[in-house]
């Protein structure tokens, strides 16, 4: 199993969900998060004053899945999230050790 985090636009978000359910991965979890890379914030405009937003807005998707369906979870973010713009996102594909469901005590892939 692989855990599979996301960080994209929030704008994103339906999109991907909807790209995602289209695979038949229906599970995750959906945080919102604040962040910069490359881009290392912008400037904005407020009241006539310029200030710097170090912090840019963005959305994390915690996904669990088996190890055959990650490279077309994966493609599916990767498709639906890319603008081309700077700022995208990144995935990262991290190993699982465990999973245990905590209402039934099933573990592993019936538990996700």
């Amino acid at each position: 199993m692989k855990k599979i985090e996301a960080i994209i636009k929030p704008f994103k978000l339906d999109d991907v969900r909807e790209a995602l359910a289209d695979i038949n991965i229906t599970g995750m979890t959906v945080t919102e998060v604040k962040g910069f890379g490359r881009q290392k914030g912008h400037t904005e405009l407020y009241r006539g004053a310029e200030y710097m937003v170090d912090f840019l807005p963005k959305v994390k998707l915690d996904i669990v899945v088996p190890d055959e369906q990650v490279e077309r979870c994966v493609e599916a973010i990767m498709k639906t999230a890319q603008t081309g713009r700077i700022g995208d996102g990144k995935i990262f594909v991290f190993d699982v050790e465990r999973v245990i469901r905590i209402r039934t005590g099933e573990e592993d892939e019936e538990a996700i």
